[in-house]
């Protein structure tokens, strides 16, 4: 390696499609034009005046984010999926873009610690996760790959900022494209990519009409009981 800073540690890649998001991917369904998709001009000539930055805060709250953690990105023919965005961990975020060819980039950003096992002897990562078969540095970024899956990581104000998809589905090209477009969400990105005002997602307790105000808490099957 040329450079003796110390690389940000690389988690091995994980599955690259969940059943929720393949059928995501499949159906086109909850997406939308990725955050930084438009040139500047027309993101300034549409976004309008900045939203409150009270109520994002509270959105990211309820979806149990941190708007701080919120990064998004950019690449040809990909888009948000809305369905996708959620929590990494304590407080991390995690996102995926898809194209209609059926290609999908997953973005993450967490805490993670700086100190991490060197990729670079070519051993497997721990876990039983598929050997490593490239890890070298490109640019600021580092890029690994296994035989079904590659990323590309940057270190940014104590996160690790995590581009990554399967080999088949994306090229390196378009993977690192993307995560050189990779940035913390501006307030007019955080209103497209945050959940909505309101909707709680499954945060809040659902209150159920069938459960008697007193006693054990058996259900109360009567008619009507159910509201």
């Amino acid at each position: 390696m040329t450079s003796r800073s110390r690389p940000p540690r690389l988690r091995p890649l994980l599955p690259t499609v969940t059943l929720a998001l393949t059928l995501a991917a499949a159906t086109g369904c909850g997406t939308v034009p990725a955050p930084g998709s438009e040139s500047s001009a027309d993101r300034s000539s549409s976004a309008g005046p900045a939203p409150d930055r009270a109520e994002l805060e509270a959105r990211a709250s309820a979806a149990q984010l941190v708007a701080e953690h919120v990064w998004v990105t950019e690449a040809t023919g990909y888009a948000l999926a809305r369905q996708s965005v959620g929590v990494l961990g304590d407080d991390g975020f995690g996102s995926s873009y898809t194209a209609p060819d059926g290609g999908m980039l997953q973005l993450s950003a967490e805490r993670r610690p700086h100190a991490v096992a060197d990729c670079t002897d070519g051993s497997a990562p721990a876990g039983g996760q598929e050997a490593l078969v490239t890890c070298e540095r490109d640019g600021e970024q580092w890029y690994r790959a296994t035989e079904s899956g590659h990323a590309y990581a940057q270190e940014q104000d104590g996160l690790v900022i995590t581009v990554s998809g399967a080999r088949e589905q994306v090229d390196r090209a378009t993977l690192r494209s993307a995560a050189l477009a990779a940035h913390r969400a501006d307030d007019h990105e955080l209103d497209r990519v945050l959940p909505p005002a309101g909707d709680g997602s499954g945060q809040q307790p659902v209150e159920r009409g069938d459960l008697p105000p007193v006693g054990d808490g058996a259900p109360d099957n009567e008619v009507g009981a159910s509201g």
